[in-house]
């Protein structure tokens, strides 16, 4: 059998890129990673950091710590760091709101810059090429050329589902909407969205819920492939919880997106006793909502991802109201701590969870549903026990060695029919 090559292409690296990578490497198929930091916390330049003032090394630290990828199986990993620099200098700074770039900064300058170089310099003697959403379009039309395959993984809904949803929560709540963010996408970011898509051999994505988006834009059912991401149960482990409070948990962006004005709806009406709602992660909601809720929630801004273990195994449940998502990975690493979650269907609840049995589904939008099932959850301390058992069960049924697994299958599948 003739060996092929793959380059994955991932501008930021993440937890499903970083293995997407592991599996084309165990698969004896990775050819190189092309990203922009890739940290080696046993390398030179994790050296160089410790020799800083203190204040500087534990800062600079936590940010390059997020960034750690190290190519498994000796591969090759190229990095092309100083547009990522720059824009991660904005965003701590400061300066990049005020320069009008957002709080995330020019993103999407960093995403193009990356995928105009691959496209004219990392092509050589490969089969294919692995590239993700809103950083393949140049990097594609370059490969199709040379008659090298386009791998693509889409791990959000399609943006037509995410904009129209989005729009219409925007109509329903109108002080939510600069919040809103694929409501304001500029028309050349969806047709380069569109452009991918259309130029890509082989989709790839991780709920059923992005699939049905990209059916409902015409895309033919055979061109994709749902692969759940997985849960890291070696990481995330049960442990007693500390108290006896009821808490319900919300990690990730604090927003409308994410539905967690439906939340506060739901919890502002129970009036629960010994009860908490805790919400970690970034405040997207205009200036001051969040605050005049401060009487009802515990909010953490953000933690260190090393901590997060510690927040999960604190938590009676987890709650997760997405209304726009791929598939939600705190919910795995929830579950991986043994704790149950609420989900809906756009969070992939379908994917990882039976309803009723390691958590529930319910329909977005609701939050008399939120309210009947944490009411449910507060009432049944011992049948809520239970469904955190199924829940680490379950998340040890759904591992990052089966995505590996499943996705290097499907690969060589296609790489070699």
């Amino acid at each position: 059998m003739v060996v092929r090559c793959i380059s994955l292409v991932h501008p930021t690296g993440n937890p499903n890129s970083r293995n997407a990578a592991i599996a084309l490497a165990n698969a004896n198929l990775l050819h190189q990673i092309i990203t922009t930091i890739a940290y080696n916390p046993g390398g030179q330049i994790a050296q160089a950091v410790q020799r800083l003032p203190k204040p500087l090394r534990h800062r600079l630290s936590q940010e390059l710590e997020r960034r750690t990828w190290i190519a498994p199986n000796g591969a090759a990993i190229k990095t092309h760091p100083w547009q990522e620099a720059l824009r991660i200098c904005l965003v701590k700074s400061g300066l990049s709101p005020r320069l009008g770039l957002g709080r995330q900064g020019p993103i999407d300058w960093v995403y193009a810059c990356l995928d105009r170089h691959v496209a004219q310099h990392h092509l050589d003697r490969l089969d294919a090429v692995y590239a993700y959403e809103d950083g393949a379009a140049l990097t594609f039309q370059a490969a199709k050329q040379r008659g090298i395959q386009c791998f693509y993984e889409l791990p959000i809904v399609f943006h037509r589902t995410a904009r129209q949803i989005q729009q219409d929560e925007a109509a329903l709540f109108p002080k939510f909407a600069l919040s809103l963010q694929a409501v304001h996408e500029p028309q050349w970011k969806l047709d380069r969205k569109d452009q991918e898509v259309d130029l890509a051999d082989h989709i790839f994505v991780p709920s059923s819920m992005t699939r049905q988006s990209l059916l409902d834009a015409g895309i033919a059912p055979e061109r994709i492939s749902v692969i759940p991401y997985g849960a890291p149960v070696d990481y995330f482990k049960p442990k007693p919880k500390p108290d006896r409070t009821f808490r319900a948990l919300f990690v990730g962006r604090v927003g409308p997106r994410k539905g967690v004005h439906y939340l506060l709806e739901a919890w502002k009406k129970l009036q629960l006793y010994d009860a908490e709602l805790k919400l970690v992660g970034v405040n997207e909601f205009p200036t001051g909502w969040l605050e005049s809720h401060r009487d009802h929630i515990h909010y953490l801004p953000g933690v260190p991802h090393a901590t997060l273990g510690q927040h999960y195994c604190s938590a009676s449940v987890l709650v997760f109201p997405s209304l726009v998502e791929g598939f939600g990975l705190v919910q795995l690493e929830a579950m991986a701590c043994g704790v149950p979650i609420i989900t809906t269907p756009n969070a992939a609840g379908p994917d990882i969870i039976t309803d009723g049995v390691e958590g529930f589904i319910i329909s977005i939008r609701d939050s008399e549903a939120i309210q009947e099932r944490l009411e449910w959850c507060y009432q049944h301390p011992n049948e809520l026990t239970e469904m955190g058992l199924a829940a680490r069960r379950k998340a040890e049924n759904l591992t990052w060695s089966v995505y590996q697994q499943t996705l290097a299958a499907k690969i060589k599948e296609l790489l070699y029919k």
